[in-house]
């Protein structure tokens, strides 16, 4: 959970310790915790200032001036994460607890309110519970959200806290196909809410109770009496189990998994020690952690993408070989073929020009002139033009030689 101080506050712990024990205190590097410093405008010991003391040298302290115009007196150090990261992923933490660090959720939640959050509570609030005593809403524009009526009221506090958090970020929630969620850095990352909701066995109330006595007093009477022992009434049938909700809300992002890790904390939820009230800076950090692991887990999945189709390619290179000259191959016999076609084709209307001057009969006429036709036609398709048309069609000759290759390689 993120820790808040006060100027004087974060001024005198600067002041009392090392700047490199107070970064080791919250898991920063003392670049940050200077950063923090100047951001709020809050002097720091200078270069030598914790030696001389050791020494016992006399040493002046910088007094905390007047916060000036923009500066803000609260500091927010969001809450780190215990375990080793990628150092692009620690980087990236770093610095989005460093963009929030000034940020009064409170104001700015009050101060902005997001349509795409007022019309989530305006559509809980329409909706009717379910069996389980929760009303869920979802759809485009929406965010999906399971919850207790009881809930609603304190739930658009904590979304409106987080949207504020998440603008530090340059995080902006936006309208999806299926529901909401933040934009920024490139990345959309869903998000939900959801209750706690505890089962509990069911008591009967008074009236099912009397329900039940009268049913058990009739059936005492109808076993007393053997007249009516064949009539029948069937028992009450109440539910078995309670449904109730305790108020404990998680707000869940669209968690990021990671090869060989543990993906970064997607989902933060009401506990002893903490509540989602207070967790809108820490809830922010996690968001821009998550869109960085998101994009790099994408681009790590697009890489390895790319490396299995070229060792597939490699593989294949053999086989495609193969079938291109195969096809080429075919394509040669076939031209063969219509070659010693037509040189026939040719010997026939040769051997029939004596017979059409002697011939008086009109079908043969007509079958000369046809198949003169013919010839003009097929000799036309050998040149250079007719054969840059028969290998485009067959897709011979070319880039695409392969076009109907089929891999015997799924993988």
């Amino acid at each position: 959970m993120a820790r808040v101080f006060t100027r004087q506050a974060f001024y005198e712990l600067v002041w009392s310790k090392p700047i490199t024990h107070v970064a080791k205190d919250f898991a920063l590097s003392d670049v940050a915790v200077h950063k923090i410093c100047r951001k709020h405008d809050i002097p720091t010991p200078p270069l030598g200032w914790w030696a001389k003391k050791q020494a016992g040298k006399p040493v002046k302290q910088t007094p905390l001036p007047d916060s000036g115009p923009g500066v803000s007196d609260r500091i927010v150090i969001a809450a780190p994460v215990l375990g080793s990261e990628p150092s692009t992923i620690a980087t990236i933490r770093e610095e989005a607890r460093l963009r929030v660090s000034g940020l009064s959720t409170e104001a700015d939640a009050d101060a902005v309110p997001d349509p795409i959050v007022a019309q989530t509570i305006a559509t809980l609030r329409k909706a009717k519970p379910s069996a389980k005593g929760v009303i869920e809403v979802s759809g485009a524009g929406l965010i999906r959200c399971e919850i207790g009526p009881a809930s609603v009221d304190r739930l658009e506090t904590i979304l409106s806290r987080i949207v504020a958090a998440a603008a530090a970020q340059g995080f902006i929630l936006q309208a999806t196909k299926i529901g909401a969620g933040f934009f920024g850095d490139g990345e959309t990352i869903s998000v939900g809410v959801t209750e706690t909701v505890k089962r509990v066995k069911h008591v009967l109330t008074a009236n099912e109770q009397k329900e039940m006595d009268a049913w058990e007093r009739k059936a005492e009477r109808r076993y007393r009496n053997p007249h009516r022992h064949w009539e029948f009434e069937m028992r009450p049938i109440f539910d078995e189990w309670d449904y109730v909700c305790t108020g404990q809300i998680g707000f869940e992002m669209e968690s990021v998994h990671v090869l060989g890790r543990q993906g970064p904390r997607s989902t933060f939820r009401d506990a002893k020690v903490q509540r989602l009230d207070s967790l809108a800076e820490d809830i922010s950090v996690a968001l821009a952690v998550l869109a960085v692991a998101k994009r790099e887990e994408r681009m790590r999945r697009e890489e390895a993408e790319r490396v299995r189709l070229e060792e597939k390619r490699v593989r294949e290179q053999p086989l495609r070989a193969k079938f291109i000259e195969d096809r080429r191959r075919e394509g040669l016999e076939a031209v063969l073929a219509d070659i010693a076609d037509l040189d026939r084709l040719r010997r026939l209307l040769r051997g029939l020009d004596a017979i059409e001057t002697n011939s008086g009969s009109r079908r043969v006429a007509v079958f000369l002139a046809w198949a003169r036709d013919e010839l003009a036609a097929r000799e036309q398709a050998f040149s250079a033009e007719g054969l840059e048309h028969r290998f485009e069609e067959a897709r011979l000759f070319g880039d695409d030689d392969d076009h109907s290759f089929k891999s015997p390689y799924w993988y």
